[in-house]
């Protein structure tokens, strides 16, 4: 590692959310889940369900999805990640976790439009996204090495800023060169590339496999320059246990490690909801075509990746923990107002007949949640490190990873129970409010310098 410069080695590390990004851009929230969301709706609609009741399954069968990946990532994490500090090997895992990513997401190809294989698609997608977030988990534990405790937060925020970056650049391509409209042209008016076929719809299928092809060209900057330092180690999985079981009973003597974890676990959860969502309510509540909730995406991509610079920057002269609360407080506004606002009104104020306000409104919203959200990430990220021992790395963003996915189904599931009671999706999202605001409680116990006992 003595001939691989400090500054390489950022940039290496860096790569990996420039590569891994397009997972969470295109496939979770702009092109693919609204894609999926749209197949499966018109499935059920031709298996005799009404309209609304059609959109309903759709949503649900993603939250399913979603929920029983998070509890996969949610209690794996955990172990592997003791097991990886016991061992002091991590490179070796990122590789297993890459070849997911690669499968999952280019298996997306055969999620055809007459949702005929459906559950293969959620299967891939699931997959995949269970590469990507264990692999983060080994990324993240890497970045302690990177610099000291006052420069963690702003390569933090300038990872994700690359990384939002690349997603920006990836959905580009993708609306311009591959995902036809309801003319069967591109966003510029092209046909999509390579002959992709429009009636199959396999100008937006293609994302996946592209999605796979960015990740495993983009990561080879990271295997060149990212080294582990060597290790004697040699632990069994057994030895990982048990260090977990003596580092989860420790908890309650670290109140401030407890109390972060606590309220991350609920306000990553919220933030999770909106991504997770943002594009399926766009596509079945405002009925956008995917080149509309593409460019819905720039803009919030565009904003993510200037939000998280820039919250890098207040992380290093502040600390976290003011931007944590300063996001999340901005947040909670954000979803009041999405939830206050329908077709003919906002905040009780009626609108005139045909007013596209709401959808300027929505777009002004999604910037915000994309900066907002970029910046709560790094944020977090960088206040878990304060709180991480140095010979516990990985197993602490393992945990890390477990609260923030182990409860990942409450924002699914909940937006979906409101959801059916209201009979009103934009009702339905109330419920990430309500995650906000509690997860803001548990920051009273928190120290802002941290806690790395």
């Amino acid at each position: 590692m003595a001939d691989i410069s400090t500054r390489k080695r950022i940039w290496g590390w860096w790569f990996f959310d420039w590569a891994s990004q397009p997972y969470h851009t295109l496939l979770v929230t702009f092109i693919f889940g609204p894609y999926f969301a749209t197949v499966a709706a018109e499935h059920y609609l031709s298996q005799g369900l009404g309209a609304q009741e059609a959109k309903a399954s759709a949503q649900s069968i993603w939250a399913l999805c979603l929920t029983v990946t998070g509890l996969i990532i949610g209690f794996g994490a955990p172990v592997m990640g003791a097991f990886a500090d016991t061992s002091g090997r991590r490179i070796p895992w990122i590789i297993v976790f890459s070849i997911m990513y690669v499968a999952g997401a280019g298996a997306l190809w055969w999620t055809l439009p007459d949702g005929s294989n459906m559950l293969w698609g959620l299967f891939a997608f699931g997959l995949g996204f269970v590469g990507a977030e264990y692999a983060l988990i080994f990324i993240n534990s890497q970045l302690p090495e990177l610099g000291t405790p006052q420069e963690v937060g702003e390569i933090s925020g300038s990872g994700f800023a690359f990384g939002y970056a690349g997603g920006l650049l990836s959905l580009i391509i993708l609306l311009t060169l591959f995902v036809e409209q309801e003319n069967g042209k591109t966003l510029i008016g092209l046909d999509p590339a390579f002959g992709l076929d429009a009636s199959q719809k396999e100008g937006t299928r293609i994302v996946g496999p592209l999605t796979a092809l960015w990740f495993a060209m983009f990561m080879i900057p990271y295997f060149l320059w990212v080294r582990e330092k060597p290790t004697t180690k040699h632990g069994t999985v057994s030895q990982a246990l048990g260090k977990l079981g003596r580092y989860i009973a420790s908890l309650p003597r670290r109140v401030s490690l407890l109390a972060y974890l606590g309220s991350s676990m609920l306000y990553r959860d919220a933030l999770n909801g909106l991504y997770g969502f943002g594009g399926i309510y766009a596509r079945l509540v405002l009925e956008w075509e995917l080149t509309e909730i593409g460019i819905f995406g720039i803009v919030a991509l565009i904003s993510s990746a200037a939000f998280s610079w820039a919250g890098g920057k207040a992380d290093r002269r502040f600390g976290p923990k003011p931007v944590i609360i300063f996001a999340i407080w901005l947040l909670i506004f954000v979803c009041i107002t999405i939830v206050s606002m329908s077709r003919t009104q906002i905040f009780g104020i009626p609108l005139p007949e045909g007013s596209n306000l709401p959808d300027i409104v929505f777009f002004g919203c999604g910037a915000l949640i994309g900066g907002l959200g970029g910046t709560l990430q790094s944020a977090s990220r960088s206040m878990m490190v304060r709180h991480s021992p140095p010979d516990a790395l990985t197993e602490s963003f393992g945990l890390y990873g477990l609260s923030g996915r182990a409860t990942s189904f409450i924002a699914p599931f909940l937006i979906l129970l409101v959801t059916e009671m209201t009979g009103n999706a934009r009702i339905g999202l109330s419920p990430v409010v309500a995650l906000f605001v509690v997860g803001m409680i548990p920051l009273v116990w928190v120290k802002a310098e941290g806690d790395q006992t």
